[in-house]
C-alpha cells in the first residue's frame, strides 16, 4: 500500500552543474525537494519507486543501481539509482529518472530498495491507474518519488511559447496535488496537457493510481514557473 509520496518537477535545471551561473535560481525548488524526500524517509517505506516520464525508448522498469548521466546537457555527470548492484541494467536512465536519482544521492537515500519507471506521454489516465494500482500493491509500504512539471507555455520566451491556458491548467495542478485530490488528479486533461509539455500528467496519473483507497493528505511545498515553465512540488502522506 502506498503511505507517502513526493512530487517534484524534473529540469535538467535542478542540477547545479548542468544550471551552472542560473544555479542560484532554482535553490528554493531544490530546498522544496529536500523536504519532500524527508517525507518519504519519515513514512519508513519497504519500497520505493521513482516515476517520471520518457521517451519511447527509455519507458518501463528500471532496477536498483542503473544509471543515468547529464553528459547530454554538457555536464561530465553520472548518477546511479540508489546504491549500486552487480546487476544495474543496460539502459540508461531516462532524464527525468536521471534527475530523481540525483535528488535520492544528494539527500543520501538509503531508507528502503529502490526501482524506477519510465512512463510515455501517450499513456491514457485508465492504463496510469493500472499502472499505479500495480506499484501500490507491490510492498506493504510503498513510497514514490513522481518527476514531472507543469506547462512548458507561461510567457513568451518559454520552451512552448505563452499559451492563455498554462496558467489555470498550472493552478489545478497545484491545487489537485497541494491537497491529494485523487478525482482532478485523474480529471486532468491528456490532450490539454500535451498541448501545453506538460511531462508530468501521466506520472501524476500513476500516483492517483497507486494512493487508492490509502487515504493520504496533501501539502503543497512550491509552486512557481522559472523559465516559463510551471514546476510544483508536494507531499501526499
Amino acid at each position: 500500500m502506498l503511505v507517502a509520496a513526493a512530487v517534484c518537477p524534473c529540469p535538467p535545471l535542478l542540477v547545479p552543474e548542468v544550471a551552472a551561473g542560473a544555479a542560484p535560481e532554482m535553490d528554493a525548488a531544490r530546498a522544496a525537494c529536500s523536504d519532500a524526500l524527508g517525507v518519504l524517509a519519515a513514512a519508513r517505506p519497504d519500497l520505493l519507486v521513482v516515476v517520471g516520464p520518457a521517451e519511447q525508448s527509455r519507458r518501463g522498469a528500471f532496477p536498483q543501481g542503473a544509471r543515468g548521466s547529464f553528459r547530454g546537457f554538457g555536464v561530465d555527470l553520472d548518477v546511479c539509482l540508489g546504491p549500486a548492484t552487480d546487476t544495474p541494467g543496460e539502459r540508461e536512465l531516462p532524464p527525468s529518472l536521471a534527475v530523481g536519482a540525483w535528488l535520492l544521492e544528494r539527500t543520501g537515500w538509503a531508507d528502503a530498495p529502490i526501482e524506477g519507471l519510465g512512463v510515455g506521454e501517450p499513456l491514457t489516465p485508465q492504463r496510469c491507474v493500472e499502472a499505479g494500482r500495480d506499484i501500490g500493491a507491490r510492498a506493504g509500504r510503498v513510497a514514490l518519488l513522481v518527476m514531472g512539471d507543469a506547462s512548458a507555455c507561461r510567457t513568451l520566451k518559454a520552451p512552448g511559447y505563452l499559451d492563455e491556458r498554462a496558467a489555470p491548467f498550472d493552478a489545478e495542478v497545484a491545487r489537485a496535488l497541494g491537497t491529494a485530490d485523487l478525482a482532478a488528479v485523474l480529471a486532468l486533461d491528456a490532450e490539454l496537457a500535451y498541448e501545453l509539455k506538460a511531462s508530468g500528467r501521466a506520472p501524476w496519473q500513476v500516483l492517483a493510481g497507486a494512493a487508492e483507497n490509502a487515504s493520504l493528505s496533501g501539502s503543497l511545498l512550491y509552486e512557481a514557473a522559472p523559465y516559463g515553465v510551471g514546476y510544483v512540488v508536494a507531499t501526499w502522506s
